[in-house]
């Protein structure tokens, strides 16, 4: 890992991690040192570690003494890429890369949204592996296996033609430029499905969902904690949230929430 200088972006430097992939990438990353509980943020789709919710945690993590990570995918923010070329194994992978340079205590992994998903799926790829659990998960709005059953289960017949012949579907979105939604993302997702049976996070789960979450429906999160039968879960519904819950309120509940966890 290499050392860059800081940017006006934030007090911290960014770190360029390698991702062992074939052909090997680099991603951005922030690091806090510290000692204690390391805080995970893993972050959205076309989200980025300089996020409000992200930077709020990294306050937390310093005014806590406790160490964080923050990195961006391949394709957001800092790392470079072309969005359109990756898939949710490659973010995956990302994270996994990340978790692998963590060499203290077991960490909390915090997901929002397309995060949550890629948090269960890093916890159960490190299972499988043999390798430490995180000591417990904090999961925003999770979107579990929404490429399928918030994208392509939703889409009328027309994007999904379009998707197929063309291979892309440029939707549109509340909160920026419309973005790629590709036939290999899709299908990428669809290796990656955990919903149908049981689902394992091997620690404490709490999850946080907007009752008024208008692209992760509060039925979603339900689900989820339908498919983890022995899990210690706790969901706690926001009645006037929306899918970022990054108000004031929003944030002081997710500190809470992180500063029980650790």
């Amino acid at each position: 890992m290499v050392k860059s200088q800081s940017t006006n972006l934030s007090d911290l430097p960014v770190e360029w991690l390698t991702v062992p992939v074939q052909p090997a990438r680099a991603i951005a990353v922030r690091r806090r040192s510290g000692q204690g509980t390391p805080l995970v943020w893993i972050g959205g789709f076309r989200s980025d570690m300089m996020s409000t919710k992200a930077l709020a945690l990294d306050a937390l993590a310093a005014r806590l003494g406790l160490p964080m990570i923050r990195f961006d995918y391949a394709a957001h923010g800092e790392s470079p890429g072309a969005f359109e070329a990756m898939t949710l194994s490659d973010w995956l992978a990302d994270t996994l890369a990340v978790l692998a340079s963590l060499q203290d205590q077991p960490p909390l992994l915090i997901g929002s949204s397309m995060g949550g998903w890629i948090s269960l799926l890093a916890v159960r790829a490190r299972h499988r592996l043999g390798l430490r659990a995180p000591k417990g998960l904090v999961l925003i709005a999770p979107a579990v296996d929404f490429s399928e059953e918030l994208m392509w289960n939703a889409f009328p017949d027309v994007v999904k033609n379009t998707i197929i012949e063309k291979g892309v579907y440029h939707q549109p979105s509340l909160y920026g430029d419309p973005y790629p939604i590709t036939k290999n993302f899709i299908e990428d997702g669809r290796k990656n499905l955990l919903f149908g049976s049981p689902i394992e996070a091997h620690a404490p789960v709490h999850i946080l969902q907007g009752m008024k979450d208008d692209a992760v429906p509060p039925t979603h999160a339900q689900r989820l904690v339908d498919h983890m039968p022995t899990t210690d879960v706790t969901l706690t519904y926001v009645p006037d949230g929306d899918h970022r819950l990054s108000r004031p309120q929003d944030i002081a509940l997710l500190e809470r929430v992180v500063t029980r966890m650790i």
